[in-house]
């Protein structure tokens, strides 16, 4: 038994199909078959249920399957040390983010990361929140991007800044053109929110119960683009978060942006990696360039606490 056997088992079990699977671990098929009937040898019994229409792990498969991922993230952790060790600013670092901020945040971060850290191999991966928290403790992200509050004691929570929201409604609308209004005048709107999964979703609804105000039956988002046109078209109003419409974000000629408040709603961003990670010490100086952009935009946080 060995590290790349147990690669190859792993990957089997995510994607059920021997030729996805060796595909994925950049091997032929026969290759990843034969180490796989190896590892069953060694212990002596079947791990994979074999059947034309795909692949499924036995009970025994399943167990080993998650020892296999712990064992194969200590190792990764143990090659990061030796690296991080050597260089930690040349290092590959996986950073995830989800889909309601990360097209809004890269274009004013990525240029400093480069500038602070020019030999660091940024690797980006956009999922929703709950996905990339779970890909933290398989070991395929090394730190993500979240809102608060993530509760989890595995995991280091290191704040970021606070985004506000805004209302986002249509041109033509009693409330465009107005400076500032209260939270309040929400409980008369028809708010349009995105679909189940999506953290800005429940971000917004804790506004609108705030402000009294109610959902539109019927109608989910599933992306805060797909919001701007419903609001373009005159289906309601929406709740963004200022970066998602700040330059270098294209201003709409069919919508216009109100601020709301005091108090202004927001939402919270931190950085999030596990509590063992060989990143420990160098992921806060990472997080240094988050909380340096620009007042306009984001409010910087500071602190570092147990998730």
């Amino acid at each position: 038994m060995n590290l790349r056997s147990l690669e190859y088992l792993v990957a089997l079990a995510e994607h059920h199909h021997f030729r996805k699977a060796a595909e994925a671990c950049f091997v032929s098929q026969p290759t990843l078959s034969t180490q796989i009937r190896k590892l069953e040898r060694d212990p002596g019994v079947e791990l994979v249920e074999r059947n034309p229409s795909g692949v499924l792990l036995t009970p025994a498969g399943e167990a080993i399957v998650a020892r296999a991922r712990s064992i194969l993230r200590e190792a990764d952790g143990i090659r990061q040390i030796a690296r991080l060790h050597d260089d930690p600013e040349a290092a590959s670092l996986r950073l995830g983010i989800f889909p309601t901020l990360a097209p809004y945040v890269l274009p004013h971060v990525m240029a400093p990361l480069r500038e602070r850290f020019p030999r660091l191999q940024l690797m980006l991966a956009e999922e929703k929140s709950d996905v990339l928290v779970q890909q933290i403790h398989d070991g395929r992200l090394d730190v993500a991007l979240l809102a608060t509050p993530i509760v989890d004691r595995g995991l280091h929570e290191e704040l970021l800044f606070d985004e506000e929201f805004v209302l986002a409604v249509p041109s033509g609308h009693p409330l465009a053109g107005r400076g500032s209004v209260p939270i309040t005048v929400l409980a008369d709107e028809t708010i349009l929110l995105l679909d189940e999964g999506h953290c800005l979703r429940d971000q917004a609804l804790s506004v609108c119960h705030l402000a009294g105000a109610s959902e539109r039956d019927g109608f989910r988002a599933t992306s805060l683009e797909t919001l701007r046109h419903m609001v373009a078209s005159g289906a309601g109003v929406t709740l963004l978060p200022r970066l998602a419409v700040s330059p270098p974000v294209p201003a709409w000629d069919d919508i216009e942006i109100v601020e709301l408040g005091p108090p202004r709603p927001s939402r919270q961003i931190a950085m999030y990696w596990r509590s063992s990670s060989p990143f420990g010490e160098f992921l806060p100086r990472v997080a240094e360039v988050f909380r340096e952009m620009p007042d306009r935009l984001v409010r910087p946080l500071g602190g570092a606490r147990d998730a």
